[in-house]
């Protein structure tokens, strides 16, 4: 279909804005009106690209469209993207692993109530389509692509690298929106607004995940992308695209293109609408060979890490749940980690009061906006310290739930529990703060102290948050990662957009859709685990299932193993997504109730804290507690009560962008 004299999408033509959000660490004079101001006109192309200095400013300008996915910012002019908001909201939040309270945000009006539809605008859904800033890297990278050549002072050698990191760009942001709506309209160029006309339809899911891997095998072959940054050079160049981050998504398209959502023998909304008879939403059936190419994209990965290096899952410096927890906390959170293949950056420190860096301001109780209290069912996912599962009613019988989070012991005259054990999977602790666990971990020594967590019914910090199902604790917990706790303060920022542990199970992943390797699948899964101490292998570990040879045991074991590392990365939305699976999104979720006991085993009612309470009077931190799981409830989400429509796999498109005949087709049941 051809569009007559007016841009394709809505988002091309922008205002000139004051960027925030950005990989690198130069100086940016570059925003959305640069080349907008005389689109077709050449006038701001010759001062751009007659400048080598300009020309990687305006680079940097593409990389700080980039996605961020911790909402930090309000504004909402479109000068950053609206996943950026508080009040758009948490992908993850619609998962079986978190909740979300702040109820003037899109996840909890359209999402939890099930108002969402294609009239939307500002912040309409989680990753609106006009107004995410991916068509404006798309044609910027173009525009730069374009006009390299005639850049003055540049070398060939720096002109096939930014040519190979615009791709990488085009690929990702592509990918980006992919994820969400699936085949896509495919840009070749960058347009200048005085065209007669755009001939632009909507592209194919097989079409869109070839100009993905296209863009992503020239980058990689063009010789311009390092593997890695060397130490010195972390400084300046840490968060541009590399060779390890273009071979990284590689394997993360492939394996999402070869998940069930689009890899299927029937098409997700049953393969009668006009998306899926077209092959927008779907390949047309099951192909085998798409997990063969994941296989191999990752075997590329992990072969070329071999022979250069570079790269390796953090390691912790003693054998002890404290430095195992220091290990994966430095691994993500860290600028310069060997662990991140690729990361985004805000050019800014957390200093907790920000209000150009909302992700921890907001948190505060009085706001509770950027708050994602972890559900019980997540809790449960992590396993006992040794590896085994953790059931909830095995404990409770063997009336263990005392120390389903950590064990100590009193020393004289000391009223804190000393020698504390941590009895679960390290990285339960870096997901969730729980009853019990020290506030301060060390940022550099990794130990712990301080006072506990009151997370029962009247304890100091959680109150009556999880009895009224509000505030913080509303869940009974409340979430660490990416928040850490004081320690963060001035700390750098950033987001990982890739990090090894996720390439690891994508690579168990596509060993066992591949090739039904399951021993190759736990050894792959085996490498993420023993980071954090968990070494025994988990074929042994999970006795009520034989992960050797049942297939749909192992993927639902894989798919628990990776939100319990990817947990808050977007991870389990995209999975639960990819993989079809309504059965979770349906679920009816759980929060935790602990009671403070006092020495009879009765529970304490009124005043029960500790701190700022029976401390004074020389009381030893509690240790006895009676737990029960309730239901949540505020909200009620509407796919608990009325089951989850297949629409809600992808997003819809905008009833206006459709309405400009320029070829889109909307997505099934929007």
């Amino acid at each position: 279909m051809k569009l007559q004299n007016k841009w394709f999408i809505g988002a091309m033509l922008g205002a000139a804005v004051c960027l925030v959000s950005t990989s690198c660490v130069d100086e940016i004079k570059f925003g959305n009106s640069f080349l907008d101001k005389a689109p077709g006109g050449n006038a701001t192309i010759d001062t751009v690209f007659n400048s080598a200095e300009y020309t990687r400013q305006f680079l940097n300008t593409c990389y700080s469209r980039q996605y961020y996915g911790l909402p930090y910012n309000t504004d909402s002019n479109g000068n950053i993207p609206d996943s950026s908001s508080p009040y758009l909201g948490k992908k993850d939040a619609l998962t079986d692993c978190w909740s979300l309270y702040f109820s003037d945000a899109t996840v909890y009006q359209q999402y939890y109530l099930g108002s969402l539809n294609a009239n939307y605008g500002t912040r309409g859904n989680i990753f609106p389509y006009t107004r995410e800033m991916v068509w404006e890297v798309v044609r910027w990278c173009w525009l730069l692509m374009e006009n390299i050549d005639r850049v003055p002072g540049m070398d060939d050698t720096e002109k096939t690298q930014l040519v190979a990191e615009a791709k990488c760009l085009i690929a990702a942001r592509y990918f980006d929106m992919f994820r969400h709506y699936g085949g896509l309209p495919l840009l070749y160029a960058s347009f200048t607004g005085t065209e007669s006309g755009y001939e632009i339809p909507r592209a194919t899911v097989e079409e869109t995940v070839n100009y993905m891997i296209k863009m992503l095998d020239d980058a990689i072959n063009s010789g311009g992308l390092v593997w890695a940054y060397a130490d010195a050079d972390l400084a300046s160049k840490a968060g541009h695209w590399t060779k390890a981050g273009a071979m990284a998504l590689k394997c993360k398209i492939w394996q999402f293109a070869a998940s069930p959502l689009f890899n299927d023998v029937n098409g997700y909304a049953g393969g009668n609408s006009e998306a899926e008879q077209q092959r927008l939403v779907w390949y047309g059936g099951y192909h085998a060979e798409l997990w063969d190419n994941c296989l191999k994209a990752c075997e590329a990965f992990f072969k070329e890490l071999e022979s250069q290096g570079g790269y390796s899952l953090n390691k912790a410096s003693e054998e002890t749940p404290e430095q195992y927890r220091q290990a994966y906390r430095m691994g993500y959170i860290r600028q310069n980690s060997k662990e991140v293949l690729h990361s985004v950056r805000t050019n800014m420190s957390d200093a907790f009061n920000s209000s150009s860096y909302m992700w921890h301001s907001w948190a505060v109780p009085s706001l509770c906006r950027t708050e994602y209290p972890p559900t019980q069912e997540y809790v449960e996912m992590f396993p006992w310290a040794d590896g085994t599962p953790f059931d909830w009613k095995k404990a409770e019988t063997e009336g263990k739930l005392d120390e389903m989070f950590l064990t100590g012991t009193f020393k004289n005259g000391e009223q804190l529990l000393s020698e504390i054990v941590l009895t679960r999977d390290p990285r339960l602790y870096e997901h969730c703060m729980v009853n019990g666990l020290p506030k301060m971990l060390d940022w550099s020594a990794g130990t712990m102290s301080g006072l506990p967590y009151e997370l029962w019914v009247g304890g100091y910090d959680e109150g009556q948050n999880a009895a009224l199902e509000s505030g913080n604790y509303a869940t009974g917990y409340k979430n660490m990662k990416y928040y850490l706790g004081t320690e963060y303060q001035r700390q750098y920022t950033h987001w990982v957009y890739l990090r090894l542990s996720d390439i690891y199970l994508t690579y168990a992943e596509a060993l066992l859709q591949a090739k039904n390797d399951h021993r190759g699948a736990i050894d792959q899964m085996n490498i993420v685990r023993a980071r954090v101490g968990l070494k025994k292998d988990l074929a042994e570990c999970v006795t009520d299932k034989n992960l050797l040879s049942d297939k749909a045991a192992l993927l639902e074991e894989l798919l628990c193993e990776r939100v319990r590392e990817l947990g808050l990365e977007d991870s389990r939305y995209f999975d639960l997504i990819r993989y079809k699976r309504a059965d979770r999104f349906e679920k009816r979720l759980h929060g935790l109730l602990a009671y403070r006991l006092d020495d009879t085993g009765n529970r304490i009612t009124g005043n029960a804290k500790w701190n700022e309470g029976d401390k004074n009077k020389g009381a030893l931190q509690p240790t006895r507690f009676e737990y029960e799981r309730f239901e949540l409830s505020k909200p009620v989400r509407r796919w608990w009560t009325y089951g989850f429509d297949s629409k809600w796999y992808l997003s819809p498109f905008p009833q206006t962008e459709i309405n400009k005949g320029y070829g889109l087709i909307q997505n099934p049941g929007w």
